[in-house]
């Protein structure tokens, strides 16, 4: 089956889909409209692979464990919304930012159980274009599972590199990428993504320089297309 054959299947709905989110947010801010098709057709699950406990490391109030579950929650909490359920959520919980030290048969044999478990044969990746060491980490294991298990069809979705690259189009228009319309669940896509709150800057209140995701990206992820292409 090609790639591009692939890629629109597993954009149909119609085929079951895994979608690896290195942290709680990307899943919804890349995928979500992907995700509420999915979740409404074949069925979908998220794997987020870090905890996300590194976005304020100067708080308090929040310390890494008590913002870790609160992030579990908001995940939770966002594919509910797009249609799914806490079963479709599994939480590796593994050091954000330091995704690269955890050893990868570790993370590898993680993510086979769960894409077998669920007969998955679509796999989503954060863009090995991303900055983000996570993101990266995240794509180097799906190529090395992908060198494992020929079976598996892999794509990928951009997030850091849509945002802050300004020659995006020309840099990945060779992997001739696809979009995918979601104005027909953009409301249901910007609430899942409301559901990060402690990314807003709403639940944190003690780390001036904790992250906070900019509104421009809020919009620009929950106001055009999605945008995927066949893992490179």
């Amino acid at each position: 089956m090609s790639g591009n054959l692939a890629l629109h299947q597993a954009l149909s709905g119609h085929e079951k889909i895994v979608v690896l989110a290195p942290h709680p947010d990307d899943e919804t801010l890349a995928c979500g409209g992907l995700l509420a098709r999915a979740f409404a057709d074949a069925g979908a699950h998220v794997i987020c692979l870090t905890d996300g406990s590194a976005s304020h490391p100067s708080s308090v109030n929040w310390p890494s464990a008590r913002l870790a579950a609160e992030r579990h929650i908001e995940l939770i909490k966002a594919v509910e919304i797009l249609g799914g359920t806490a079963d479709d959520v599994t939480w590796l919980g593994l050091p954000d930012s330091r995704l690269h030290v955890v050893a990868e048969t570790e993370v590898l044999a993680a993510l086979t159980e769960v894409i077998d478990r669920h007969k998955a044969k679509h796999v989503f990746v954060p863009a090995r274009e991303d900055k983000h060491c996570d993101h990266q980490t995240t794509a180097q294991h799906a190529e090395t599972l992908r060198g494992k298990r020929p079976d598996l069809h892999f794509h990928s979705y951009p997030v850091w590199s849509r945002w802050d690259d300004p020659e995006f189009a020309q840099n990945t228009a060779r992997y001739d990428p696809v979009r995918l319309n979601t104005s027909a669940v953009r409301q249901t896509k910007i609430a899942g993504i409301r559901a990060h709150r402690s990314q807003l800057g709403q639940i944190v209140q003690d780390d001036p320089d904790g992250f906070v995701l900019p509104e421009a990206m809020v919009d620009l992820f929950a106001q055009n297309d999605e945008i995927f292409w066949r893992m490179p």
